[in-house]
């Protein structure tokens, strides 16, 4: 199956790298980097996630997810966006023919990501919860030592800069976790219920600031795995091509 026309819609910020025909002229080779880390920003569109009152979710994951891409391109790292403005993945999906809307747009989420070949996934979203005192990130990871690595970078930066002691968990039961073929996890960035959360997700600084540790997390996880590839020569240690 070809999904290229739906990652064009999709991938706006790779614009300047993927090229694409109309489907009624013939099919070229589309050239495409490696892509570091495939940034999913959670929710859009008619599906606005967790809330506080006016306040949605998914505005708060396409602001964060927009400035990690911005610091991991400034750090001369190859990230992709699967949206860049208020969309609906399900929209783009028109080859699973269920009527879920959920289930089109994780699916879509989910090709996305194999068609690119990303190193790793990061899915941002933002938490909830009754009890309104539980604040800070949490990591959610795969069944396997990559993905559970990437969590455990992700979740020690989010834990420095919330100030909380919090431990990554295995997400037994989502779906872009147990269907996504590369390294995946989900990153809550915060409770949108905590007050000060709620004030930190909000601010243009603070959002900066969660993003900065986030590709500083993404980062070493990229580095560290260059390293583990090279030979025993101690020679320089490079990202992975």
């Amino acid at each position: 199956m070809n999904v290229l026309p739906f990652l064009v819609a999709g991938l706006i910020s790779l614009q300047p790298w993927l090229t694409s025909t109309p489907s009624d002229e013939p099919s070229r080779r589309v050239v495409l980097p490696q892509v570091d880390v495939m940034i999913d920003a959670g929710h859009g569109g008619i599906d606005g996630g967790t809330s506080h009152g006016d306040l949605l979710e998914k505005r708060i994951n396409l602001e964060i997810a927009k400035e990690t891409y911005r610091q991991l391109s400034h750090k001369g790292l190859h990230p992709a966006l699967n949206r860049n403005d208020d969309r609906a993945m399900s929209d783009d999906n028109r080859w699973l023919k269920i009527h879920s809307r959920h289930l089109r747009d994780l699916a879509q989420r989910k090709l996305m990501a194999d068609e690119l070949a990303p190193k790793m996934l990061v899915s941002l979203h933002v938490n909830w919860s009754r009890d309104s005192s539980q604040r800070g990130g949490l990591v959610l990871y795969q069944k396997n030592d990559q993905s559970k690595r990437l969590a455990a970078e992700l979740q020690a930066s989010l834990n420095h800069l919330y100030q909380v002691e919090e431990k990554p968990i295995y997400g037994k039961t989502y779906y872009i976790l147990n269907r996504t073929r590369c390294p995946a996890v989900i990153v809550e960035m915060g409770y949108i219920s905590n007050v000060t959360d709620r004030s930190w997700l909000t601010s243009s600084k603070k959002q900066k600031e969660i993003a900065a540790a986030l590709s500083a997390a993404i980062e070493h996880y990229l580095l560290m795995g260059a390293q583990s590839a090279l030979p025993s020569s101690g020679a320089p240690a490079k990202y992975m091509n």
